[in-house]
C-alpha cells in the first residue's frame, strides 16, 4: 500500500507547485483489512468465495441498490432499477450485480469483491467490535508529527470518525478521497456523530470523480458544512482508484499546505 501511496502523494504534490514532496519515511499507511476476516479463517491473499446469495437483506442490499441506482444515473450502459426492483425479491441481488458487471466502474471488480466490500462497510458501521478495532489501528499510527489524515473510500470514514473522537491529536487536515460520507441514510446517519466538524481539523478536503459510483454523494457541505472544500475530478476509467486520485494537484495541494510546506 505505501508502495503504491506515496508515489501518487508525491506526483500530486509536483502537479500542485510543490519544492519538494513528503519523503517516503515522513507518510504511513494503516492495515486494518484482516479485521473483516471471518473468524477461524486461514489469511490468504484471495478473497473469500462470496456469490450473490452471500449479499444479507437490510443494510448490504439497500447499499447495493443506492450504488446501481447511482451507476445508471452516470452510465448509459447500466439499465435503472425499476420498481419490481425496489420491491427487493429474491432476485434484486443478482439483478443489480447483473447490472453493475456491464457498468464502466465495476467492469474490473469481481462479483466476490464487490459482495466483500459490501459486508466490510456493513461490519464497520454495525459492529461496534469491529469499529473499535479499526480505530485501535488508526490511533496506534498517529504520532505527534502527523499532520494530515488521508481516507479513501470506507477509510475516509474511519479517518473523519478517528478525528472526530480525537480533538486533542495535532492533525491539521483531513483529505477523503471518493467517500461516501455524503450517503445520508445508509452511511451518515450511522456514524457516531454525524455532521460534526472533524475534531480539531483547520482544513478539510474531499475530491470525487464525478462517475465514481461510492462517491455517491459528491459535494458533502449540506451535510457537514461550508467549510468543507470539495472538488470533482476526472480519473478516468479508474474513477474510484485510489492512486489517481492522490496524484491529482487537488490532493498535492491539500497535503502541502496540510504539512505547512506551501
Amino acid at each position: 500500500m505505501h508502495a503504491a501511496w506515496h508515489p501518487a502523494i508525491a506526483d500530486g504534490q509536483l502537479r500542485a507547485g510543490a519544492a519538494s514532496p513528503l519523503p517516503a519515511e515522513d507518510v504511513s499507511c494503516v492495515f486494518y483489512g484482516d479485521l473483516f476476516r471471518p473468524p477461524g479463517r486461514t489469511l490468504t491473499l484471495l478473497d473469500p468465495p462470496l456469490r450473490a446469495s452471500d449479499v444479507d437483506e437490510g443494510f448490504e442490499t439497500e447499499l447495493l441498490l443506492a450504488l446501481w441506482a447511482e451507476a445508471a444515473r452516470t452510465d448509459e450502459s447500466v439499465l435503472p432499477p425499476d420498481a419490481r426492483t425496489l420491491a427487493r425479491t429474491p432476485q434484486t441481488v443478482q439483478r443489480a450485480l447483473n447490472a453493475l458487471s456491464r457498468s464502466r466502474f465495476f467492469a474490473s471488480v469481481a462479483l466476490r469483491s464487490l459482495v466483500l466490500d459490501l459486508k466490510q462497510v456493513r461490519a464497520y458501521l454495525c459492529d461496534p467490535a469491529v469499529r473499535d478495532a479499526v480505530q485501535e489501528r488508526v490511533a496506534a499510527a498517529v504520532t505527534d508529527r502527523t499532520r494530515v489524515l488521508v481516507g479513501h473510500s470506507l477509510g475516509s470514514v474511519v479517518a473523519y470518525e478517528a478525528l472526530c473522537d480525537h480533538p486533542e491529536w495535532p492533525v491539521r487536515s483531513l483529505l477523503t478521497l471518493g467517500s461516501p460520507l455524503g450517503i445520508r441514510h445508509l452511511v451518515h446517519d450511522r456514524l457516531r456523530k454525524p455532521g460534526a466538524w472533524p475534531g480539531g481539523v483547520t482544513a478539510w478536503t474531499n475530491i470525487a470523480d464525478q462517475g465514481d459510483v461510492v462517491a455517491l454523494v459528491k459535494d458533502l457541505r449540506p451535510l457537514f458544512g461550508d467549510r468543507v472544500a470539495c472538488h470533482l475530478v476526472h480519473n478516468g476509467s479508474h474513477a474510484h482508484d485510489a492512486t489517481r486520485y492522490l496524484n491529482t494537484p487537488q490532493a498535492g495541494r491539500a497535503v502541502t499546505d496540510g504539512c505547512g510546506l506551501g
